[in-house]
């Protein structure tokens, strides 16, 4: 499956050649000739695409691109591709959350591999944060009374208990718990724990 690969490199020739090069395999490509340039044409990211930049840059070099985007919650994966590699730079990228970090010149077969390997990342991505926006809109359809009854389910708590905390009685509690395993659309209380653990709800203490 095609994507879109944003080029920022301030060599206008590496430009047209990394072009010519991505088309020819597939892609669609942007090139911008400074980080500045990417961020003033990157309007929305609702394509699958990667960021393809260089490390030294005329004004925001790669790496405090890469700052940049991540602070502003991008799912843009990026690789570097630089002929000014060094260790500290890699290792900070790395950490910084960077796809991969190559060296030029670089083989197209390592380009398109390592092209290839962040577009199926950001479309992991795209689909777990997908998944959580709708477990989060299932949450916010429960009652007040029905979120209470979640928050002790997934801590453990049984009916009895739930009853005695909340003030009601068991069947009230039974009622209610039907509910959210509807609303939330799972079978088990394995699942509900699991749901509660990718939206933040549980310490780890209490996992």
């Amino acid at each position: 499956m095609p994507g879109l690969v944003h080029v920022v490199d301030d060599d206008a020739s590496f430009r047209t050649a990394i072009e010519r090069r991505l088309k020819l395999a597939g892609y669609e490509v942007a090139t911008y000739a400074s980080a500045v340039e990417l961020l003033d044409s990157l309007s929305d990211e609702e394509q699958v695409g990667c960021i393809l930049l260089d490390v030294r840059i005329p004004g925001l070099s790669g790496p405090d691109l890469q700052a940049r985007l991540v602070a502003s919650g991008s799912m843009l994966p990026i690789i570097f591709l630089t002929g000014h590699a060094d260790t500290p730079t890699t290792v900070r990228a790395i950490k910084a959350g960077a796809e991969d970090f190559l060296t030029k010149p670089v083989s197209s077969a390592q380009l398109l591999d390592a092209i290839e390997r962040a577009l199926a990342s950001q479309r992991t991505a795209r689909a777990q944060a997908s998944r959580l926006d709708l477990l989060r809109r299932h949450l916010a359809a429960l009652t007040q009374r029905e979120r209470q009854v979640f928050d002790l389910i997934v801590r453990g708590r049984i009916n009895k208990q739930i009853a005695h905390e909340l003030g009601t009685t068991e069947r009230t509690v039974k009622a209610h718990r039907h509910q959210v395993m509807e609303k939330m659309q799972v079978r088990s209380l394995a699942e509900l724990v699991s749901i509660a653990e990718r939206l933040g709800m549980l310490d780890p203490d209490e996992r």
